[in-house]
């Protein structure tokens, strides 16, 4: 039997699910004020105080609605342990662990572990969310997966309501490189080339799965690199 990445399977598996929960047609979308954001996850009374928006997310309540998924994501630019480029304690995911299509429970359960030791660090990992999400499934913790879905499922939508994506205006906002492959992977795209251009765009080309129709989509980088380089002036 031909083997598969166990990742490029979920990514197939979960493009299909995603896109077919995802209101992405009726999400308001508009571009954000991350002044706004930042004074509000700042003020002790504000519905959106980032402690709190933390809080509730890493208690997985899926009472949070996507106005707190918004100011959650992107407010993170904010915080002092952010950094996009920060490396992840956990195994990469490209080793033998994750190149089979039907991974056993230990299998699934150090899929799981590695996944909880990159979400530790880093909350936003999208690609371990992913990774956990369908190894839970596998082994039939339908409720816990359904609980992380609902989390991936609203960070995905808080960076659809940054924009279109059709135009350098309309640009979306993206925290971390990562996050543009995943959402497109989830909206039924694959990658076919990117290309960053000042002062802080990027273009990635991809083709439709189910259509093999070209396109691509234009992402904002500029609160992500403003914030690195703030704290790392060394790399400008």
């Amino acid at each position: 039997m031909k083997r598969i990445l166990f990742i490029a399977l979920l990514s197939a598996i979960f493009s299909t699910v995603v896109s077919a929960q995802l209101p992405f047609e009726r999400i308001r979308r508009d571009k954000p004020d991350m002044e706004r954001i930042h004074r509000e996850i700042n003020d002790r009374k504000s519905k959106y105080y980032y402690p709190l928006l933390m809080k509730e997310f890493l208690r997985n309540d899926t009472l949070m609605k996507l106005d707190k998924f918004r100011y959650l994501y992107l407010g993170y630019v904010f915080q002092e342990d952010y950094d996009p480029y920060r490396p992840s304690p956990a195994p990469e995911m490209t080793g033998p662990l994750y190149r089979t299509t039907n991974p056993t429970s230990a299998e699934c359960d150090q899929i799981i572990a590695n996944a909880r030791i990159a979400l530790a660090n880093n909350p936003f990992d999208l690609r371990q969310m992913s990774a956990m999400i369908a190894a839970l499934n596998l082994l039939g913790e339908k409720n816990l997966a359904k609980i992380y879905q609902y989390k991936l499922n609203y960070l995905l939508m808080a960076i659809v309501s940054t924009g279109t994506g059709e135009d350098e205006d309309h640009a979306w906002f993206v925290i971390e490189p990562q996050h543009e492959y995943v959402l497109l992977n989830y909206m039924g795209y694959q990658v076919t080339n990117h290309l960053f251009y000042d002062p802080y765009y990027e273009y990635l080309t991809v083709v439709d799965v189910a259509s093999s129709k070209k396109g691509g989509f234009y992402f904002n980088l500029q609160p992500m690199l403003q914030e690195h380089y703030r704290k790392f002036p060394d790399e400008l």
